[in-house]
């Protein structure tokens, strides 16, 4: 045991962590806003009866999910008391204008009459004015109830308000119904809304928060795959929700159902979709994108060109789900890390990958095929 040989001492050898690195970029680019929401009509509509009666036909389009035009006629109540109140109004404007004709011209006869005595003006009464006026008013009440007898026969043909899609329909032919029945609900396919929630810090990055017009692109899982529409931010809410603490941006999109101009392969944007949206933010110049691992409490390791790492503090602009954006504290050309490594400090000396050399390489098969030999003699 005494004259065994003592075993060789070498230094500890300090593992030098090996990373990976992206090169700093600096680019224009816009603070883009991400939100969600859900596809709404800008306009919709409950249609009513504004007369009585029976239903005594409904279009084929007035039903769910049928798409109607401005004027289609969707349902027709039973008109045949309203085209005799029509005939009785014609009637009674008739009799009206025959009585004012024979008053106007019984006046000029009173007022031939009274010219052949010439003992002074004639009186109002004498020349029958005060009758004329009444016959007058008669006749005015005659064709204001003429238009209105049009009017009630025109409403017993219930046509569409605007180009549309129906929700739903909540009467049946044969029905009768009364002056306020709901008849359906009808949806407007000219223009889509979408409320669009954004923290009311967020608002910032927007080139106008009084007026927010700008891009917006929609998109959601359709036929297992992604669809995006394009839109345009027309006006904020301006009042900050007390549940969620969120201000309401509105999108419309013009068309969502493409009945005006569809393309191949193009899908509609259907009411109640769920969607998620990218709100065009303010275009910042020198802006950096790194992933939002690699930023750790405001510092990203900027590896040196002696391969040491400084951490740097930096300015972030803003954060998304997956990116940091930071302007200021980085320079174009310069490596970050993006290879996570507990405990980094500035002055720790780093490999990069695809830059170790061949005498390193070799030196460790050195070593490797002395520790072999060694525990071979052994």
């Amino acid at each position: 045991m005494s004259t065994k040989q003592a075993p060789e001492q070498k230094a500890e050898e300090v593992p030098v962590p090996i990373v990976n690195v992206v090169d700093i970029k600096q680019e224009t680019v816009s603070l883009n806003l991400p939100s969600y929401g859900v596809v709404t009509p800008k306009y919709k509509t409950i249609l009513v009866a504004e007369v009585q009666g029976r239903l005594l036909s409904i279009s084929d389009k007035f039903v769910a999910g049928g798409m109607v035009k401005k004027g289609d006629t969707l349902a027709q109540i039973e008109p045949s008391d309203y085209q005799a109140d029509l005939s009785q109004a014609q009637a009674t404007l008739a009799q009206a204008k025959a009585k004012l004709d024979e008053e106007v011209a019984l006046g000029k006869v009173a007022k031939k009459d009274w010219e052949d005595y010439q003992n002074g003006p004639a009186p109002d009464l004498g020349l029958r004015i005060p009758q004329r006026k009444q016959e007058e008013a008669n006749v005015k009440f005659a064709e204001a109830a003429l238009a209105r007898a049009q009017r009630n026969l025109e409403r017993t043909v219930i046509r569409a308000p605007f180009d549309g899609i129906i929700k739903a329909r909540s009467v049946d032919l044969g029905q009768y119904v009364t002056i306020g029945t709901n008849l359906g609900e009808l949806y407007d396919t000219q223009t889509a809304e979408i409320r669009l929630p954004i923290a009311n810090n967020e608002l910032a990055y927007l080139e106008s928060i009084d007026h927010p017009d700008t891009d917006v692109t929609l998109s959601t899982e359709l036929a297992e795959r992604t669809v995006t529409w394009k839109g345009q931010i027309v006006r904020s809410e301006g009042v900050i929700d007390q549940g969620n603490r969120m201000v309401y941006l509105v999108a419309e999109i013009s068309d969502p159902y493409l009945r005006a101009n569809k393309k191949t392969g193009q899908l509609p944007l259907k009411y109640g979709s769920f969607v998620t949206a990218v709100i065009k933010g303010r275009t910042v110049d020198g802006i950096v994108t790194l992933p939002r691992h690699v930023v750790r409490k405001g510092t990203v390791a900027v590896v040196r060109d002696d391969n040491t790492i400084e951490m740097r503090q930096v300015n972030i602009v803003r954060s998304d789900v997956e990116n940091v954006y930071i302007k200021g504290g980085l320079k174009e050309g310069e490596r970050i890390s993006i290879t996570n490594i507990n405990n980094m400090a500035t002055g720790q000396l780093v490999k990069v990958i695809g830059e170790e050399n061949s005498s390193d390489i070799d030196r460790k098969d050195d070593v490797t095929g002395s520790a072999i030999a060694a525990a071979g003699e052994k």
